[in-house]
């Protein structure tokens, strides 16, 4: 095959892709979703774990305290993002229906060492947005005086419970979980899905359209016709996961090991782009193609999520620097499938150069 005459075939396809809508439509989503990453975080992490809010503070809540005033109306007096009003149970729902309160908590009159259960009732305006954020500050000064009432408490604990060391995250355990767990994998290996949908697209379109026959009647073999399409989406897969990281960056969201982050993505884009082609070169008609292409997928990432070292994980552990060098292993094996695949991609591609164009 002649180098010369891939990159022909590469430099047109490129041309030629902002043709494909879905493709573009799917890019400026990525983009979409990394210039506005840090506003979609507040928003998505809030989602599933409402108390990402607790760390957002400049507003000050009132809340109404009914019952006697005992170690819990001291907890909530010292945070400064709310403001305690002691008042009868009444006027304090009065007050919440009107929204001059934000919440109304009733205490009982139970002193903190005795046997019984301390029941608590929290008053909140019911498909409130700001009621969210006040449930999770007052969730805060209730886990306080939950372990104020465990240490008065403490005499009747009859075994030492477990102590549970947790690493600190300095407050910013969802943030960390979110962006580094979810967003930073996602950006970055959806460019390799994206490259592999588009090289069935490409090989099938020279057959739907008649066009694979004036193509080969040029001076382009069938073989540097297939490694052209394939170089074309391979090209592309660097150069928007790179996009990603960088606008990251920008946002504030800077990763560890980027470099070998891109070589990883690469060598997996590879491996998904030679399965794709193999399969429009096994099917030749797009719908076809694609429907088996995408079961397939479904079916290899259920298997590759159960292995400890799967793309995804090794990803993020790239991004926080914590997998040392046992990624380079891992990287040589994915190369290695890579070089395999491509071996069966040329024999196949040989034999199906040899079968009528009617047939495909």
């Amino acid at each position: 095959m002649k180098s010369r005459n891939i990159g022909i075939i590469a430099r047109k396809e490129l041309s030629g892709i902002y043709a494909e809508k879905t493709i573009v439509f799917a890019i400026l989503l990525q983009l979409f979703i990394a210039l506005f990453s840090s506003f979609l975080m507040i928003g998505l992490t809030s989602m599933y774990d409402p108390d990402a809010l607790a760390g957002y503070q400049g507003v000050e809540y009132g809340i109404g305290y009914v019952g006697e005033e005992g170690d819990l109306s001291r907890i909530i007096d010292d945070r400064r993002d709310l403001a305690l009003y002691n008042l009868d149970l009444d006027s304090a729902i009065a007050l919440l229906k009107e929204r001059q309160l934000s919440a109304v908590i009733w205490v009982p009159e139970i002193p903190p060492d005795d046997p019984g259960p301390v029941i608590v009732t929290l008053y909140t305006l019911q498909n409130d947005i700001q009621a969210a954020v006040v449930e999770v500050k007052m969730k805060e000064a209730f886990l306080v005086y939950e372990e104020e009432l465990r240490s008065v408490r403490s005499n009747r604990l009859i075994m030492n419970p477990i102590q549970l060391n947790f690493p600190d995250t300095g407050g910013r355990s969802n943030y960390y979980e979110f962006v580094f767990g979810l967003l930073i994998p996602l950006l970055v290996f959806m460019p390799a899905i994206i490259s592999a949908a588009l090289i069935i697209d490409l090989i099938t379109e020279e057959y739907q359209s008649k066009t694979l026959e004036t193509l080969l009647s040029t001076t382009v073999t069938y073989g540097e016709m297939i490694w052209g399409k394939i170089l074309a989406c391979i090209l592309i897969v660097p150069v928007q996961s790179a996009a990603w990281l960088a606008l990251l960056w920008i946002n504030g969201i800077a990763v560890q090991n980027p470099v070998q982050m891109l070589l990883h993505v690469i060598a997996g884009s590879m491996v998904l782009i030679l399965i794709g082609a193999l399969v429009a070169l096994h099917y030749r008609e797009r719908t076809s193609a694609q429907f088996v292409f995408s079961t397939a997928i479904v079916v290899v990432i259920i298997f590759i999520m159960s292995v400890p070292y799967n793309p995804l994980n090794l990803l993020v552990r790239l991004a926080v620097g914590t997998i040392g060098s046992l990624h380079w292993l891992i990287l040589a094996g994915v190369v290695a499938v890579a070089v395999l695949l491509s071996v069966l991609l040329n024999r196949y591609a040989a034999y199906v150069s040899t079968l009528p164009l009617r047939e495909g």
